[in-house]
């Protein structure tokens, strides 16, 4: 087990060293997400999807990855509105010393 000193002296206690300390795990872990996601929108093309609405009502459900956009767009929303509600929601920074 790898280990660092908590700032850089020799006769402090070791700090363990975590998986994603090392940029190395996190660049793994961001290039298997995104095979994860090729392979999804891939399969896309392939496993045959049920429909929520009848034929033709809402067509664009049908188009393949709709619901990778569909969820991406929700996502990005969402965190648009977080943060517009967070200049009418934020209290001073000295709020709980009054």
């Amino acid at each position: 087990m790898e280990t660092k000193t908590n700032d850089g002296r020799n006769n402090q206690v070791p700090e363990k060293v975590h998986i994603f300390d090392r940029p190395k795990n996190v660049k793994r872990v961001i290039w298997s997400l995104y095979f994860i996601c090729g392979v999804l929108f891939l399969l896309d093309l392939f496993v045959h999807r049920h429909h929520s609405f009848a034929e033709g009502v809402f067509s664009a459900e049908g188009w393949i990855g709709y619901y990778a956009v569909y969820g991406w767009v929700a996502c990005v929303l969402l965190v648009l509105t977080a943060k517009q509600m967070r200049k009418i929601l934020m209290r001073k920074e000295d709020y709980y010393e009054r």
